[in-house]
C-alpha cells in the first residue's frame, strides 16, 4: 500500500500546483459546463498517468533524457499557451449564457480530452518530477511490477481528483455568474495563461 500512497502523494504534488492547465479547465467549465471541464482534466490526468508510468520504467534515465530536450520544448510549450491565450480573449464573450441549451455532444468531449491531454504531455517537467520522486524515495529500488501499477494508479487517482474539483469549481462559477461575470472571469483567465507563457519563456 506504501507504493499506492506514495503515488497518491506524487499526483497531488504536480497536481496542485496552480498553472496554465489549471485555469484552462477551469475556464472550459464556466463556457462548456462540468462535463467539458471533466473530460479536460481527465486529459490532463492521463498525460501525468503517461508520464508517471514511464518515470517507472525509466527512472532516472528518462529524468535525463527530458531535461536535455527541456528548451525546445518550453518553447513549444510557451508558444501553444500564447495562441490559446489570444484566442481565449477574442472569443472571451462567447459564455454558457449564450448556449446553455446546447449540451457538447461526444466529439466535442473527445477533443477537448485529446486537447488538455496534448498540452500537459509537451510538459517535460512531468516526468522529471515523477522520476525525481520515484529515485529520491527510493520507489525505483527493488520496485516490483504491482508495486509500480500501484505507485501510478495513485498518482492517476489523486491527479484525476483534483482535476475534477477543479472542473466542477468552474461549472458551478458558470451557473452562478452572469454573463459579464464569466466574460470577466474568462479574460483574467487568459491573462493568466498569457503570462504563464511568460514565465515560461523568461526562466
Amino acid at each position: 500500500m506504501g507504493a499506492f500512497l506514495t503515488g497518491v502523494a506524487a499526483g497531488f504534488g504536480i497536481a496542485i500546483p496552480v498553472g496554465a492547465i489549471a485555469v484552462l479547465i477551469v475556464e472550459v467549465g464556466i463556457k462548456c459546463g462540468f462535463r467539458c471541464a471533466f473530460f479536460a482534466g481527465a486529459g490532463a490526468a492521463t498525460a501525468d498517468l503517461v508520464y508517471a508510468s514511464a518515470a517507472v520504467v525509466g527512472g532516472g534515465a528518462l529524468a535525463g533524457l527530458a531535461e536535455s530536450a527541456d528548451q525546445p520544448l518550453r518553447i513549444i510549450s510557451a508558444a501553444v499557451l500564447i495562441a490559446l491565450a489570444v484566442y481565449g480573449l477574442r472569443r472571451a464573450g462567447t459564455t454558457r449564457e449564450s448556449s446553455e441549451t446546447k449540451l457538447p455532444d461526444r466529439r466535442e468531449l473527445t477533443r477537448t480530452y485529446a486537447r488538455f491531454f496534448g498540452l500537459t504531455i509537451i510538459n517535460p517537467a512531468t516526468v522529471v518530477y515523477f522520476a525525481a520522486v520515484i529515485v529520491g524515495l527510493g520507489v525505483a529500488r527493488d520496485t516490483s511490477a504491482i508495486e509500480g501499477v500501484l505507485f501510478v494508479t495513485g498518482a492517476f487517482a489523486a491527479s484525476l481528483s483534483w482535476q475534477t474539483l477543479l472542473a466542477g469549481v468552474g461549472g458551478l462559477a458558470g451557473d452562478r455568474l452572469d454573463r459579464r461575470a464569466q466574460t470577466v472571469a474568462v479574460v483574467l483567465g487568459n491573462l493568466l495563461i498569457f503570462a504563464f507563457a511568460m514565465v515560461i519563456i523568461l526562466r
